[in-house]
């Protein structure tokens, strides 16, 4: 692949973004330049009105087969210390639904992107795993908050432990994947599941996505009584879709 060629690609339709890691040829293995390039994408679409459903995916062969750590021994870096997690956080904030696309490998950093992910759509062969410990490494952009969240504390000790990697059938089985499909089927799974957000108001898709995530800092209680004030208002098209009866 030409260096030249965007390290990430953005396409828009219907109120559908689509965001491609464009490292194919690697695998879309993370480098800091993805990350920048990533960065800029997210910033972009959380600014923008029009995208109402993201849908993250790899180029080529899989998903993301993690860090690429070619790029840690020759000592890239990111324009800061923190920039990568943060990346990953602005991933998790966007006020859109989104959904990884997994294919192939999501593998370690491939994997915290797609947790940082809403929904995750997968092929049964899809391979997942987190091999910090194979590497001697210990995670820092949100592992080990975020797989504990999607599959449970156990669960995610054993794959953490152990390096372990999964099938996209073993993934759906524990939660980690939504749905799985046969490969032939996996656009159409995603098709389908970003219609049916399309679908619903956007309005409401962005406050619920809002009200699950503030709920996570408060008590249940409390987080119910907030969800009574509507502290973050209500869909500008509620009016229009409740005349339609």
């Amino acid at each position: 692949m030409s260096d030249e060629q965007p390290l990430v690609l953005r396409s828009d339709r219907d109120g559908l973004c689509t965001i491609t890691l464009n490292r194919p040829d690697k695998l879309n293995s993370l480098t800091p330049g993805v990350f920048v390039a990533l960065r800029e994408v997210l910033d972009a679409v959380a600014a923008d009105d029009a995208v109402h459903c993201v849908v993250l995916q790899g180029a080529g062969r899989s998903f993301c087969a993690g860090h690429d750590l070619a790029a840690i021994a020759n000592g890239e870096r990111a324009p800061s210390r923190h920039f990568e997690p943060e990346t990953v956080d602005a991933l998790e904030r966007l006020p859109q639904p989104t959904i990884a696309r997994v294919h192939g490998h999501c593998f370690t950093g491939g994997l915290e992107l797609a947790l940082g992910c809403d929904l995750i759509v997968s092929t049964t062969t899809a391979r997942f795993g987190d091999t910090h410990g194979q590497w001697g490494l210990v995670p820092i952009w949100g592992m080990s908050v975020r797989l504990p969240e999607r599959v449970g504390r156990a669960m995610a000790k054993q794959l953490m432990f152990t390096s372990r990697r999964i099938d996209g059938v073993e993934a759906q089985r524990i939660g980690l994947a939504d749905i799985a499909v046969p490969e032939e089927e996996l656009d159409a799974a995603v098709e389908k599941l970003a219609g049916e957000i399309l679908s619903n108001s956007p309005g409401t898709n962005r406050r619920v996505k809002l009200l699950i995530a503030d709920a996570d800092d408060l008590t249940r209680t409390a987080a119910i009584e907030r969800e009574r004030t509507l502290p973050h208002g209500v869909p500008e098209d509620m009016a229009a879709r409740m005349s339609r009866g």
